[in-house]
């Protein structure tokens, strides 16, 4: 197995550096790449965890053009997306170290989370029985529920998740709103409502 190694911002040394590659068609239609950029990391909870944006876009994308690379660019440029985007989509990578706190959260969006390294443990707000210890190549499901991650890799090894959030229409059950929610994160939670 190739080792990579790791990106100049990443705090998880022991897993492997990211590369984003991003294609477009060129003026004859044909695919190409547009660019190649090492990931950059932003580090949270004291260094104990990491966010990659890998991309965003915030309606339809309209791939006739590079403007959707131009617009994501300039949002990284600005401080990047908050966990989510109004009416767009984020793709991430989240490295979690070692005895991370699980912070329980919820956001207003549909998402899709990939286990790539380690083991991760799903908690829900709904108790113990609903927890679960996905592993490599598990995905969840996560549809505007509260819920907290926490690494539970064998010898306190780092883990990884790819999490793509999709913005939703408000969440309504049975006449109560559920509001995003992040104040959980403590330290770290005007960083996560700012953003």
């Amino acid at each position: 197995m190739e080792t990579r190694v790791a990106n100049e911002t990443q705090i998880s040394p022991p897993l492997p550096g990211l590369t984003h590659h991003i294609t477009a068609n060129n003026k004859e239609g044909k695919a190409v790449i547009h660019s190649s950029t090492p990931a950059t990391w932003i580090p949270l909870l004291n260094d104990k965890m990491a966010f990659n944006v890998v991309y965003t876009n915030t309606a339809t994308p309209q791939l006739s053009t590079t403007a959707d690379i131009e617009s994501y660019h300039k949002l990284m440029q600005n401080g990047g997306p908050g966990l989510t985007m109004q009416r767009g989509t984020v793709c991430r990578i989240v490295d979690f170290g070692p005895g991370v706190e699980p912070v329980m959260h919820r956001t207003q969006s549909l998402d899709f989370r990939v286990v790539i390294e380690g083991e991760i443990e799903l908690g829900l707000d709904g108790g113990e029985s609903e927890k679960r210890v996905l592993k490599r190549g598990d995905v969840a499901i996560q549809r505007g529920t509260n819920h907290a991650w926490r690494n539970v890799t064998p010898d306190n090894g780092w883990a990884r998740m790819l999490f793509v959030l999709q913005s939703s229409e408000e969440i309504n059950i049975e006449g109560k709103v559920l509001r995003e929610d992040v104040e959980g994160a403590k330290e770290d939670a005007e960083w996560l409502k700012q953003r």
